[in-house]
């Protein structure tokens, strides 16, 4: 049997469950492919495809009944690449933003158990009240209502019991797969399937980590602390730990189920929500990676208030003004600066065939757009998908970003039909720009940057020193290499002897020794003969050569 798990019986039965929920779903190839089928006798051909080439429209589809059946750690899996169709294409990223991570609650006697160990203390010396049954439940953990002794209503998430042992067992055979699927099957080699699991196995630890979520809500908070028209829950950090996390309890509507009906202005939440989010990128550089429908809430007042802050996007001070540019360009329809950004960005390099990604972003910007920018969405799609084609490195956050404002594009358009993203968030865009050409951002970038600028100035009499004394030991040498090189020198040669001929032929002219001829030294005579000769040697040589050269 596979060596790799010989030594785990779980993860061993939990492989063979793999294989045949792949097989259940007409994927047997892929099987035979990676070299399991004979080690897993119970796999009969009961597949109808034959190779990966006759894989059908009905792909993306199938892949996510195969991660939904397979559980927690899969259906978290599909959840994460939905955000990156750069990774799997667009077709399978939007199948997969279908997974549903619904899942029946655990006894509330666990939830307990986990509560009292985490907090130390038992569960009612902690809340007034604490209600039995859960708000949610998800694959990871569950969310219950409780009031806090100080009076406080608030929402407790608690971790399930296990799910830690469950995703390191499953992300174990994971990784065992991809490498299998790596180094058997050229046709999926493009997709770096190692990498993809790599990057899900940091992106899930993180999203287990309360004590994580509990930062980057507070830091969230923080950003948001002056502006009225964004509310973002407190957190109780008193009653919270790596397994629990206390937070406000959001009383609201989502953002999907609102209605003029029940008050709300649908307008003025779309133009909220989307400048806020815009806010996020490029002025903060700290944004929500998944704000769907289902993490945004509405309050009174058509007061936007997000919520589940596991998955975040970074981003620093250099690549939000870089990032401000490129959407400035995409916004003017501008596409030699979009390529000029995105060189300068590092995301093109010198064997990205420009002339051909110039034709895709001219008619992509033609089929989107026209004459003006008002479908983020459908753009940013594409965008990423012909970034994909050429091959063209995008960081982790770009992509997260386009996700992000295209749900917040689709919402707003729910909710308003006439909302163009791209007006609410030009003035936040180009105000990120502005700032970069203020005296007081260079004002900055000296403040910042002064001990570095000390320490340089400080070591450039030393460098110089060093430089100088290995220059005076013959410790330094210098190589240069020229084409035709050798030619240049002979001719130089030439011009020197030649120099050096008509220099001591007419110093012997001014002599009165040897022999003479007409009234005139003899080896002065030879010596302009020969000069002469090498004269016309060198002027036939050098139109010769520009000659070629032309």
């Amino acid at each position: 049997m596979v060596k790799f798990l010989a030594s785990n019986e779980n993860n061993l039965k939990r492989l063979r469950e793999i294989l045949k929920v792949l097989s259940k779903y007409e994927f047997g190839y892929l099987i035979e492919k990676i070299k399991l089928k004979h080690n897993i006798p119970f796999i009969g051909k009961s597949y109808q495809y034959d190779s990966l080439e006759e894989l059908d429209e009905s792909t993306p589809e199938r892949l996510r009944l195969v991660l939904q059946e397979l559980g927690p750690t899969f259906i978290k899996l599909g959840q994460t690449l939905s955000t990156r169709p750069d990774l799997v294409g667009r077709r399978i990223a939007t199948e997969f933003t279908k997974l549903q991570d619904d899942n029946p609650p655990v006894s509330f006697d666990s939830i307990k158990q986990v509560i009292e160990h985490e907090l130390k203390s038992p569960i009612n010396e902690i809340f007034e009240t604490f209600d039995v049954e859960p708000l949610g439940s998800a694959s990871i953990g569950q969310v219950h209502r409780a009031m806090l002794k100080t009076g406080e209503e608030v929402a407790v998430k608690v971790r399930k019991p296990g799910v830690e042992n469950v995703i390191k067992n499953d992300l174990a055979i994971m990784e065992f797969l991809a490498k299998r699927v790596d180094s058997y099957v050229p046709q999926l080699k493009i997709y770096n399937v190692p990498g993809i699991v790599d990057e899900f196995k940091r992106s899930i630890f993180k999203e287990i980590d309360y004590e994580n979520e509990a930062l980057n809500l507070k830091r969230f908070r923080n950003n948001f602390k002056d502006d009225a028209t964004v509310h973002v829950p407190a957190v109780y950090s008193k009653y919270s730990s790596l397994k629990v996390i206390t937070m406000e309890l959001v009383v609201g509507t989502k953002i999907s189920e609102v209605t003029e009906a029940d008050g709300f202005d649908l307008k003025l939440i779309a133009e909220r929500g989307a400048i806020s989010y815009f806010k996020q990128v490029v002025e903060n550089g700290f944004f929500h990676a998944d704000p769907h429908p289902s993490n945004i809430y509405i309050l009174k007042r058509n007061v936007v208030c997000y919520i589940d802050f596991g998955m975040m996007g970074i981003i620093d001070e250099q690549f939000k003004t870089e990032l401000a540019e490129l959407m400035i360009y995409l916004i003017n329809n501008d596409v030699s600066g979009m390529i000029s950004q995105l060189t300068y960005m590092g995301m093109i390099d010198e064997n990205v065939d420009t002339r051909s990604l110039r034709y895709d972003l001219t008619d992509m910007m033609f089929k989107y757009y026209g004459t003006e920018l008002n479908e983020v969405h459908g753009g940013m799609n594409e965008l990423i998908n012909i970034m994909r084609k050429y091959h063209i490195f995008m960081p982790r956050e770009l992509v997260l970003l386009a996700r992000g404002i295209g749900m917040v594009e689709e919402t707003g358009q729910k909710l308003d039909p006439t909302f163009n993203a791209v007006q609410v968030g030009k003035p936040v865009i180009k105000k990120v720009v502005k700032k970069k050409f203020s005296p007081l951002t260079f004002a900055d970038y000296l403040k910042k940057n002064v001990i570095e600028m000390e320490h340089i100035l400080k070591n450039i009499p030393l460098s110089l020193t060093k430089t100088l004394y290995k220059l005076e030991e013959g410790e330094i040498s210098i190589k240069i290499e020229h084409e035709g090189l050798e030619k240049i020198t002979n001719k130089i040669s030439v011009a020197l002897i030649l120099s050096a001929l008509l220099i001591g032929s007419s110093m012997i002219m001014t002599t009165d020794n040897g022999v003479y001829l007409i009234k005139f030294p003899f080896l002065g005579f030879l010596g302009f003969g020969v000069s002469a000769v090498l004269a016309v040697i060198l002027v036939i040589s050098i139109i010769k050569d520009r000659g070629l050269s032309k």
